[in-house]
């Protein structure tokens, strides 16, 4: 039962670990960690360390539509840690990536990721090298 469960956990995560794979390709002066565990609900997938030494955040989320989904443990991170934390956005379709920033979360689940402009791989390399 355990391995079903975790094979189908793999297989819904396999766009994420997608857009891992191209945020790491195209953000080369950042330190990425990818976190893979079953044990801290709610912690993002990705821990950044920029080139001025400080720590950040990163929520991978690929979707469909306008919506994004979160667990209720992923809301209250972001919540609780409004400071240097990111939601990075894969939509699939015409405009493809937007980050926005944890603290924004529940205008995210309220609106969608819509009102955000589409971004590039520049502009979120960036704003990670901003971190403070």
């Amino acid at each position: 039962m355990l391995l079903k469960y975790r094979s189908n956990l793999e297989n819904a995560m396999a766009p994420e670990r997608k857009l891992y794979q191209d945020l790491r390709k195209n953000t080369c002066s950042i330190i990425l960690s990818r976190i893979e565990n079953l044990s801290l609900l709610g912690m993002p997938d990705v821990l950044g360390y920029n080139t001025s030494g400080h720590f950040f955040t990163v929520e991978l989320k690929v979707t469909k539509g306008n919506k994004v989904k979160f667990s209720p443990h992923q809301i209250a991170f972001h919540k609780s840690h409004p400071k240097n934390t990111f939601i990075l956005i894969k939509a699939l379709g015409p405009s493809a990536l937007k980050l926005v920033p944890g603290s924004e979360i529940q205008e995210l689940l309220d609106k969608g990721h819509g009102p955000w402009p589409p971004t590039d791989w520049i502009a979120i390399q960036k704003t990670f090298e901003l971190a403070t």
